[in-house]
């Protein structure tokens, strides 16, 4: 997920670089003072977030970071119930939490997490995403062209985040040279070490663009993340992750 002062024209440049449809807009999101568009890409989601009032997380987010950029990321499990134990278990605040017939979700707090807020969530069934419009509500939709493939942290301890993330997803953290690495279901995540002066953030978004999608070639910087070219890895079922975004995805 990521978080623009503008929502417009932050849609606009996200659909231009990466030829990307029309988004859903969630009125749920109204709830946490936020307007939103939410983009599908293969079966997972690229969601932008934008305050509509004061006092909201994301608005003191662009307070803190100076400006748009990366906000969370939400992982779709099975073993929810797991998840959530793990987190309680190491101390792990959770900030919001729901269970609905077709979804559940829990956000963590990024300053117990690491990196950004995490969400861990689980769909009935599996596949489905209410939080992506009505076509993905209780059923699995029919995919968008392209994928999403991985995301990067930028963190102090880039291991040390890792591990954490790792236990709350039930996947065991890898040395990366310098960073280290998630290997889930068709999709890496990967820690680097955040600049001097930086905050902790969501800083890179992988993905495999559809050939006739009619995105931009090449990698490129926009709304304060790296949006890169990068193939999926193949997929070991050792766990999935549905979208970077509420992703953002969701």
């Amino acid at each position: 997920m990521l978080v623009a002062r503008e929502l417009e024209p932050a849609a606009a440049q996200l659909r231009a670089a990466l030829g990307l449809g029309e988004p859903f807009r969630d009125p749920g999101v109204a709830e946490f003072g936020l307007a939103n568009v939410v983009f599908a890409i293969g079966d997972c989601f690229l969601e932008v977030v934008s305050p509509v009032r004061d006092g909201t997380a994301a608005g003191r987010f662009l307070q803190r970071s100076g400006g748009d950029g990366g906000y969370m990321v939400i992982f779709d499990v099975v073993d929810l119930e797991g998840a959530r134990e793990r987190a309680a278990r190491r101390g792990v605040r959770v900030i919001w939490q729901v269970d609905l017939p077709d979804i559940s979700g829990t956000h963590l707090h990024p300053r117990d997490i690491g990196g950004a807020i995490v969400s861990i969530d689980r769909s009935r069934p599996y596949g489905s995403w209410r939080w992506g419009g009505p076509d993905w509500t209780e059923r699995v939709g029919r995919p968008a062209p392209g994928a999403l493939t991985g995301v990067t942290l930028a963190v102090a301890e880039p291991m040390r985040v890792a591990e954490l993330w790792g236990e709350m997803l039930g996947v065991r953290a890898l040395p990366d040279g310098e960073h280290a690495l998630l290997e889930l279901d068709n999709a890496r995540v990967r820690f680097e070490r955040v600049e001097p002066g930086r905050t902790e953030r969501l800083s890179e978004i992988a993905l495999d663009p559809a050939q006739d999608a009619g995105a931009s070639a090449g990698d490129t910087e926009l709304l304060g993340v790296r949006l890169v070219r990068r193939a999926a890895p193949v997929a070991d079922g050792s766990a999935r992750r549905e979208g970077v975004a509420r992703s953002a995805a969701e």
